[in-house]
Order: structure tokens, then C-alpha cells, then sequence
């Protein structure tokens, strides 16, 4: 199973096309892929009280929070790959990625005594992961300015995945209503085969 998680606030934006055609694809190679859109997933923001830290082992840690991300965790464990992303809004991946971001501390082993986190997954088999976004700068620009790729990076690390593959679309704010061009969609459709192969 491939787990898509989402972070676009518009439905059919950018963002969400580009999963599409990539789910569309990896369906195509047989693959299972389950689509997470976290402007509607019900989750809370981080407390930043480490208690899901404090536990050591490879398992995360529990949350204090009694909300759906416990289900998020449990089906980023499961998943062979994934695919992350956001849009870059203010030079960033948006807030609900962020949220989710931030809800990814079970990952890390931190005891009160510790000055750095260790992330769990750190020594296990990386498994693959593919980074979307898209921004209203050129997309090269786009990804040497701005903070999204590294964070779509960072989110890989910490939840044990290597990333494979990048999809950054420029200039997608030219129209309301922008549309993928051949071009993309075709560089899209190649992108996925890196995570099957």
C-alpha cells in the first residue's frame, strides 16, 4: 500500500491533481494507494509535552491526544511508500502539513536527559517516499528559495523513508483555476514508477 498524504487547502488545486495522476499510475502497476487530505483529517495541534517521546524502542511513542492521528500513525506504519504533499504557502509547506509535521514526534526517542532527539527509525530499512508540491515562483527557484522541499525531506526522514523523487510544479498561480500542462503530467507519470521499482 502507497499512503498519500496530503497537505493542499483547495480541492482539484495543483496539489491534488498531481496526486491523482500519480494514483491513477501506480494503479496502473497494481499498486494499492490511500489518499489522506489533511484539511479534513481531524487532528489536534502538538502540546510539545514529549510524553510520546520518553518511551525508548523502534515503536512511536503515544500521544496524549485522543484525536485520528493515532490512525494516521498506524497506517504510515503499515505503508510500503508514500508520497508527501503540500503547496509552498509563504515559503513553506502550509499549516495543516505543518500540524501534521509536528504530530510526527512519536517518531523520536527524547528523555528528559537527552539534549537532541533520536529518530527511531533512523537504522531501519528506508523505505521510499516521493515529494509533491508546487509553487507560484518557478519551480527551480521555487525549491532553492523556499523551505518546502526540505521540510517534505525532513517529514521522510523522520518517519523512516528515503526520498526517491520530486515533483515541484512553478508558476501555477498564472490562473483560479490552473490545470496540469502534458509536460507535467507526463513528468508526473514517470515519477511514480520510482516508487514501484
Amino acid at each position: 500500500m502507497i499512503l498519500a498524504i496530503n497537505g493542499s487547502y483547495r480541492d482539484d488545486g495543483v496539489t491534488d491533481q498531481t496526486i491523482d495522476v500519480l494514483k491513477q499510475a501506480l494503479e496502473g502497476y497494481g499498486e494499492h494507494v490511500e489518499v489522506v487530505l489533511l484539511r479534513e483529517y481531524p487532528i489536534e495541534f502538538c502540546l510539545n509535552c514529549r510524553e510520546c517521546t520518553q518511551k525508548p524502542g523502534l515503536e512511536p511513542g503515544k500521544c496524549v491526544h485522543h484525536d485520528a492521528m493515532q490512525e494516521l500513525i498506524n497506517r504510515i506504519e503499515i505503508a510500503d511508500a508514500y508520497i508527501l504533499a503540500s503547496p509552498t504557502n509563504f515559503g513553506s509547506v502550509t499549516a495543516v502539513f505543518k500540524r501534521f509535521m509536528e504530530r510526527l514526534v512519536p517518531y523520536a526517542y527524547w528523555p528528559w536527559e537527552m539534549h537532541a532527539p533520536q529518530f527511531r527509525k533512523n537504522n531501519l530499512k528506508k523505505k521510499k517516499a516521493l515529494l509533491v508540491s508546487s509553487s507560484a515562483a518557478p519551480g527551480l527557484l521555487a525549491r532553492l528559495v523556499f523551505g518546502t522541499h526540505g521540510q517534505l525531506k525532513m517529514t521522510a526522514k523522520v518517519i523512516g523513508a528515503k526520498p526517491v523523487g520530486t515533483i515541484f510544479t512553478g508558476l501555477v498561480a498564472t490562473s483560479p483555476q490552473p490545470t496540469l500542462s502534458h509536460r507535467t503530467l507526463k513528468k508526473i507519470r514517470a515519477k511514480a514508477s520510482a516508487l514501484v521499482n
